[in-house]
């Protein structure tokens, strides 16, 4: 066992948010190593190359929610921050299709010969939903207080987010209660007629949760969804140049022009702790690295469960962190194709082919698939948001070739029997089977394809259960509730021991925000 040099702090984990909570601590002029597992940095934000030539966002395939703050504070265009905007979202159906893009008279003429009472509502909701977007903007951009034992300034928080409602419209305050509490479903029927439309608005409400859209609480995760934000271009979507590992990249890079040390290959076996607090870690090898400070960019399982005895920690703080859920519901499907799709309702080339293509041609669809989830299986007509970044960035694939990433819902972790080989493959022919419904010529163009099951997203990438938010993002589990009360300002019962996770406020996305608050909370006690 060798004992190696000092650090004011270490960082386990080299996804995003913990490479940004390192590029903040760094920029700081504070001495910062970052330690990641895989031979890759990025966690489940990576690009690689599975099959010669075709490069992949293996897991996490779009950038939104951003901040601004972080891309300007952290200069990552200067360090390879290029994103392509996603700006249309194309619903294939059986005899027509459903076409939405960022002009807004195309998309009113596109849902107006569906239903010319949506296309004007439609008018209406997407302002709306822009205005309580920014209206939860700042309880997203607020570290989550201590309600049980705040401190003064806890209690100077609450009182700022109090007067902030307080100044909301009584509209405002009562659509974002609905958003809150309601269904997805139930929410959009208040508005939309045509279940195209309403379907695939509502898919964004179950992405990575154990939820159905017409399960109480969806609604928020399409909010959390909806507020896709590019360098302050609200709601927008985009893909990096070079899939998302290349933005994990980007932040590695202005880390370590801020002084910041980040191994590979380096995976941490336990926290080390003397008089309860933390004063380093040892990796599986048995090296240490000694430290100040600890922070975990990892889930609060792995965090608290895993890394650390549970002798060193409350036992009613172990209890909530068993409780957490972080059930997986999610898959992927990634191929490697000899030409492009062709959609039977919209054949041939074209901009349909330049954004997300949802599979959510009405409700039924999206709750049987969830249905086949809540009893034990994956889904036999899953709901797929696809993109191709080929399409946008043709140095994804050899010329004349594409690559299709699909993400897909749903994949229980706790399938029935358990994961195996051949359960994957037929996940995979699942997927396959469906989207040949819409285009039915993917069969004849497939060259390669890799099928991520929860289990893999959990061996391969360290996501327990496979939940990609590490942690579901309903509402017992948001702002001081995330992970554990009295624990969501990413502080830990272990003295000097942190977290920067997804599993901590304001959850999951490529947003940087949870590494970013942390570090700034870290750097204000230390």
């Amino acid at each position: 066992m060798s004992k190696l040099s000092n650090y004011d702090a270490i960082i386990i984990g080299g996804g995003h948010n913990g490479l940004t909570a390192a590029a903040y601590l760094a920029r700081a002029g504070k001495k910062v190593l970052v330690l990641e597992r895989r031979y890759v940095l990025g966690g489940a934000a990576v690009t690689e190359e599975i099959f010669p030539g075709f490069k992949f966002s293996v897991c996490s395939y779009v950038i939104s929610l951003l901040k601004s703050n972080v891309i300007r504070e952290l200069m990552l265009p200067r360090f390879g921050l290029k994103i392509l905007p996603l700006e249309s979202t194309f619903t294939p159906l059986d005899n027509d299709y459903l076409f939405r893009t960022s002009d807004g008279d195309q998309t009113y003429k596109e849902i107006y010969r569906h239903s010319p009472k949506d296309a004007e509502t439609y008018k209406r909701f997407g302002p709306l939903m822009g205005q309580i977007g920014m209206a939860v903007r700042p309880i997203l951009e607020t570290i989550a207080p201590n309600p049980l034992n705040p401190s003064i300034s806890d209690l100077m928080a609450l009182k700022k987010l109090l007067n902030h409602v307080k100044r909301l419209s009584d509209e405002h305050f009562e659509y974002l209660c609905k958003l809150m509490t309601m269904s997805s479903a139930d929410f959009l029927d208040e508005w939309f007629e045509f279940e195209p439309l309403k379907a695939t608005m509502a898919a964004s409400g179950i992405i990575g949760t154990f939820m159905g859209p017409r399960s109480p609480g969806s609604a928020y995760v399409m909010l959390h969804h909806y507020m896709g934000d590019i360098d302050g271009a609200f709601r927008a979507w985009g893909f990096q140049k070079g899939g998302t590992g290349e933005l994990s990249m980007t932040i590695a890079r202005s880390a370590k022009h801020f002084g910041a040390d980040i191994m590979t290959e380096a995976p941490v076996n336990k926290v080390i702790i003397k008089n309860g607090k933390a004063v380093g870690v040892a990796l599986e090898n048995g090296d240490e690295y000694k430290s100040n400070i600890v922070i975990s960019g990892l889930d609060p399982k792995l965090s608290f469960l895993k890394l650390v005895d549970e002798k060193e920690l409350p036992s009613d703080f172990v209890q909530d962190i068993k409780n957490f859920r972080i059930r997986g519901s999610s898959g992927k499907v990634n191929l490697a194709l000899d030409g492009l799709p062709n959609f039977t309702s919209l054949p041939g080339d074209g901009p349909h082919l330049r954004g997300a293509i949802s599979i959510s041609p009405n409700y039924n669809h999206l709750e049987k698939a969830y249905d086949d989830a809540k009893y034990g299986n994956f889904s036999k007509e899953p709901y797929m948001d696809i993109i191709l970044p080929s399409v946008l960035d043709p140095d994804m694939a050899p010329p004349g070739k594409h690559v299709m990433s699909c993400f897909v819902q749903y994949a229980p972790y706790d399938i029935k029997g358990g994961w195996n080989d051949s359960k994957r493959e037929a996940f995979g022919d699942a997927v396959i089977n469906t989207l040949a419904r819409y285009a039915p010529n993917i069969k004849d163009i497939i060259l390669h394809r890799q099928v991520l099951t929860p289990k893999d997203l959990e061996t391969t990438f360290g996501l327990t259960e496979g939940n990609i938010f590490h942690g579901e993002l309903t509402l017992q589990q948001l702002f001081s509730l995330r992970p554990a009360v009295k624990w969501a300002d990413y502080t830990t019962p272990i003295k000097n021991y942190f977290q920067c996770g997804s599993g901590t406020h304001p959850g999951g996305g490529i947003t940087g925000s949870p590494g970013e608050m942390a570090a700034k909370k870290i750097l204000k006690i230390w």
